[in-house]
């Protein structure tokens, strides 16, 4: 038999102990879920992508009723939709239990939304997080769960050289680079964690984001019955503003 043919996985699997063969099947098993988690994770993404859209089309809608039957068809279980319809039950609520000498007559309408729409955006921030933990353990702790097996698998190699006697080049070399597999598959397992990881997490920013400026334009609405306007221009100074003063009054004079 060939030389580089009697040295490998199957080779090392068969000549190792339990412990080498412990440390490769937790490997293996962090690299399943870490895969899960990435193909789980990038669907998601996928189905979050089709939903672009859904915000400007409830702001389109005639009502808040038709709004949320847009939002309902177009990003059906997003955080947009639950969003609106976490807000849209606090002012119903609101709306129910604001009449008469009531305990309910004294809630403050403004305070009531906005904790319903931060427990709303809470709720979506752990769904979004779910499982970012497990693959940041998994980046950080597969290399040296790869590195324990790598000295092991060198001190085992190395106390069966001893035993064999045979110390010559030939008889090391091939042992010890079995053992150095096992660095390489935690490096393996753990590189994709990382990068998935970074990924995600600047996804989940960016769309947490735009939750909360959704949350703001939903507020102001429930408040107000309007929609915050967007500045297109440069915006007043705050000075200006105070003393009531209209922007561009310092150019004219």
């Amino acid at each position: 038999m060939d030389s580089s043919q009697a040295f490998g996985l199957a080779h090392l699997w068969a000549q190792s102990d339990n412990i080498i063969r412990a440390v490769a099947l937790i490997l293996l098993v962090m690299s399943i879920t870490s895969w899960y988690l990435i193909l789980s994770r990038a669907l998601r993404q996928l189905r979050a992508r089709g939903h672009g859209g859904a915000v400007d089309a409830f702001w389109a809608a005639p009502d808040l009723d038709a709004g949320l039957r847009v939002l309902a068809e177009r990003a059906p279980e997003s955080p947009v939709e639950a969003l609106a319809q976490q807000g849209a039950a606090a002012a119903q609520h609101i709306r129910r239990h604001t009449h008469g000498n009531t305990l309910g007559g004294k809630l403050d309408t403004d305070e009531v939304i906005t904790r319903a729409l931060r427990k709303s955006i809470a709720l979506s921030t752990a769904a979004l997080e779910s499982g970012l933990t497990v693959l940041a353990s998994i980046g950080s702790t597969a290399p040296f769960v790869g590195l324990f097996g790598t000295v092991w698998g060198i001190y085992h190699a190395l106390v069966n050289i001893s035993v064999s006697g045979m110390a010559t080049l030939d008889k090391v070399a091939g042992p010890v680079g079995e053992a150095l597999i096992m660095t390489a598959f935690g490096l393996f397992v753990a590189i994709p964690a990382v990068l998935a990881y970074n990924a995600i997490t600047r996804a989940n920013r960016v769309e947490l984001s735009e939750l909360d400026a959704f949350a703001h334009d939903l507020h102001a609405w429930f408040a107000t019955g309007s929609r915050i306007a967007a500045v297109t221009g440069s915006a007043p100074r705050a000075a200006e503003v105070a003393a009531g003063t209209p922007a561009g009054a310092h150019g004219a004079a």
